[in-house]
């Protein structure tokens, strides 16, 4: 078998949080999505069945939990932590691809979300 590439990912993370620029939205909060999509070499892991040879999802998703709970203005800023803290806290990520969305953002237009999006190489 040969293997090209191997990705863990998380979709649809769904948070509370109290991010934005205005004021209403820093006191009510909204809903956030997160899709996350890891590239890490976990082959070793194929035989083994030990998750030491590959990325605990639930540790990934307890450091994005952490970010996300810090208020921020912009999701450019939340993106930005949540990918230099899973570089930091998890070695074996050689790229991040990362995607966060607000719910029903107050801006005057009917949608169903806006956000951001970056692809991020250690």
């Amino acid at each position: 078998m040969q293997i090209r590439k191997t990705n863990i990912f998380l979709k649809n993370l769904t948070f509370f949080a109290n991010h934005g620029v205005g004021e209403q939205e820093k006191k009510v909060g909204n809903v956030f999505y997160v899709d996350i999509k890891l590239k890490v070499n976990f082959t070793k892991a194929l035989t083994t069945d030990d998750v030491s040879d590959t990325v605990n999802y639930a540790e990934i998703y307890q450091s994005i939990a952490h970010e996300m709970a810090i208020p921020s203005q912009l999701l450019e800023h939340v993106s930005g932590r949540i990918v230099r803290r899973l570089f930091m806290d998890f070695p074996p990520v050689e790229e991040i691809k990362i995607k966060i969305g607000k719910r029903n953002p107050p801006m005057g237009a009917e949608v169903e979300s806006a956000g951001v999006e970056m692809h991020c190489l250690r």
